[in-house]
């Protein structure tokens, strides 16, 4: 799953998805975030907003696919990088396939519906048209260390939400 190395680039860039994950913490979604990297430089960004937009397709890799493509000026985002907290799902894999993005970074695996490796690997199925290469586990102890305050909180009717873990 890892054939590259995390570098220097890959850490500044996925603060930079931990800070689009700590908005959606703050506006009460699943606190993933999400950037895409062109050229050295940022974008897109964006965050889960499923509840904001009642919209079980507002993830923050396809809000962010969406900007990328916009500011591009076309759909192939194939010298492209995405970074996101937690490893994609099928449909942002299959969108992330299509786009033909260059390569995959995420945090935090999700071994029950990860789509780059962890439960299946869409990123990479052989018989699709493009395949995206994967560096997984990036900043992996935050952005997991995120998701789990967050759903410890909503299980808990009585920890105050909005209050990001401590390091």
């Amino acid at each position: 799953m890892n054939p590259f190395e995390a570098t220097e680039f890959d850490l500044h860039f996925m603060a930079e998805a931990l800070r689009q994950a700590a908005k959606a913490y703050d506006h009460g979604e699943v606190p993933i975030g999400a950037v895409v990297v062109r050229e050295g430089r940022i974008i897109a960004r964006a965050y889960n907003q499923v509840e904001l937009l009642k919209d079980a397709t507002a993830h923050a890799e396809m809000l962010a696919l969406t900007m990328a493509e916009s500011a591009v000026g076309d759909w192939r985002l194939t010298d492209a990088t995405m970074y996101v907290t937690k490893e994609p799902c099928p449909m942002c894999a299959g969108a992330l396939v299509h786009c033909r993005l260059k390569r995959v970074v995420f945090g935090a695996a999700d071994a029950k519906g990860g789509a780059a490796g962890s439960a299946m690997n869409v990123l990479q199925f052989p018989s699709l048209n493009h395949l995206c290469e994967i560096t997984g586990g990036v900043r992996g102890d935050e952005c997991s260390r995120l998701l789990k305050t967050f759903f410890a909180e909503r299980r808990s009717s009585s920890a105050p939400t909005g209050t990001l873990p401590t390091q």
